[in-house]
């Protein structure tokens, strides 16, 4: 018994280690791309908690940008796990095509994060290149960068959060859950994400197949 409980908490000593909190922060993403600055770092500037996590699509921007577009609650979904997201309230249904009805997205427009949460603000919108949103709260920033390469490109999401309190051991046991709990959600947001824009990329193109 005393060795079971050595292991876990070895365990725990290792999952929330600066060695592990990097991994969850900065999954997928290039030591570049954490350290670069995206189009909307100064929409939060002294965010307590960042994460730039990314994933390479075989397709080109264009096939991106609809899913991006789209996404949010009671609209396109998030692409993740949506019986976790709605034990939360948060109304998301992920899609599986492009739905022309939420394709208007523009700066100045308002997403709901379920019934409860604060809405997200479009503060950026430059097509197939940036989209940023940040919260009515002002308290999370999340931008989703585009950045092509010949015929592939990669996606760079960076969310900047400012964690409650101003409790240091509240800041940092929030820190130690948000960052592995987020990357179980936001792992699977770019996965799906590439999925769908690799299968529309796949489709012909109906003005050559004509």
């Amino acid at each position: 018994m005393k060795a079971a409980f050595l292991i876990a908490g070895a365990g725990l000593a290792v999952a929330v280690s600066p060695w592990a909190r990097r991994r969850y922060v900065t999954w997928g993403a290039t030591p570049e791309e954490v350290a670069g600055a995206l189009l909307g770092d100064d929409l939060l500037p002294d965010a307590g908690l960042i994460s730039t996590r990314a994933v390479t699509i075989d397709a080109v921007p264009s096939a991106i940008w609809p899913w991006l577009v789209q996404m949010g609650s009671g609209r396109g979904g998030a692409y993740t796990y949506d019986w976790i997201e709605n034990l939360f309230g948060l109304n998301m249904h992920s899609a599986d095509e492009i739905q022309p009805q939420f394709q208007d997205l523009a700066v100045g427009d308002t997403l709901p994060l379920g019934s409860n949460g604060p809405a997200m603000r479009v503060e950026i919108c430059e097509a197939e290149r940036t989209l940023a949103f940040r919260s009515e709260d002002g308290a999370w920033v999340w931008i989703f960068h585009l950045c092509p390469d010949g015929a592939r490109t990669r996606l760079i999401s960076r969310n900047r959060i400012t964690p409650p309190g101003g409790n240091r051991a509240v800041r940092a046991l929030y820190d130690a859950v948000m960052a592995p709990g987020s990357l179980i959600m936001e792992r699977r947001m770019l996965q799906g994400i590439r999925q769908r824009a690799e299968g529309l990329s796949a489709l012909p193109d109906p003005v050559s197949a004509s």
